[in-house]
């Protein structure tokens, strides 16, 4: 049957999150090294929602790329969680400062390259090496707080997951009972997050499976709906 699969970002690694859509009482949850691992595994999903941006721009304009600037009107107290993504040229440096100095003179307005950003480029560049037009069809953007005002009735969640850069255990609690509206298990959400993540990597990884299964029902749109494409052929798309 389709399984489908929420994928975040980890300290060490991808948590992934699978559903099986013909019996959503069945989920699992998988630490892989490499986003690579999860194509090849053993059984494939049919759809990956992964929380990363995919398609990089060549200069950056002001709040980012459209799909930055489509979602943060969406979410509203929660639109700091959106990032904007700098130029292709500045993801690609693995140094800060160099990173820095490229970003300034490919964004319009000048814009530097915040450290919060910088340490999510070695995954970035890791999905952009791996995307291709073909892959589209199984891989799409997604976005965690995008998802949970979709899945909240287009309403943004009223608490902070974090608050100075710590988990906030309210607005963890309340995520976690939308989650169990969709089907998802207490005992599944309280769980010790696998090795080298967080409590808050597997809530937002639920989260982004349940965008997945929305995705292959043909339920789910791409934010911003006229996107634009990458100089490599990649849309530039948050789905949910």
């Amino acid at each position: 049957m389709p399984l489908v699969m929420g994928v975040d970002g980890a300290r060490f690694g991808w948590i992934a999150v699978m559903r099986d859509t013909a019996d959503p009482s069945f989920a699992d949850v998988r630490m892989f090294a490499q986003f690579g691992d999860i194509l090849t595994s053993a059984v494939p999903p049919s759809i990956v929602a992964v929380d990363m941006p995919i398609g990089l721009p060549e200069r950056a304009g002001a709040g980012g790329r459209g799909p930055e600037r489509a979602v943060r009107p969406l979410i509203r107290e929660r639109q700091s969680s959106v990032f904007s993504v700098p130029s292709r040229a500045a993801v690609y440096c693995d140094d800060y400062r160099t990173a820095c100095s490229i970003a300034l003179v490919t964004s319009d307005p000048p814009r530097k390259v915040s450290k919060q950003a910088f340490a999510l480029f070695p995954k970035i560049r890791e999905i952009d090496s791996l995307m291709t037009a073909e892959r589209e069809a199984q891989i799409y953007e997604v976005h965690p707080e995008v998802a949970f005002w979709r899945l909240n009735g287009e309403r943004a969640m009223s608490l902070p997951k974090k608050v100075k850069s710590r988990i906030n255990s309210p607005g963890l609690d309340e995520r976690s009972e939308l989650l169990e509206r969709y089907g998802f298990a207490r005992e599944f959400l309280s769980q010790k997050p696998p090795r080298g993540s967080a409590r808050d990597d597997l809530v937002d990884a639920c989260a982004s499976c349940l965008i997945a299964e929305r995705i292959l029902q043909g339920k789910a749109r791409p934010f911003p709906e006229d996107y634009e494409r990458d100089v490599r052929g990649l849309r530039m798309a948050i789905w949910a």
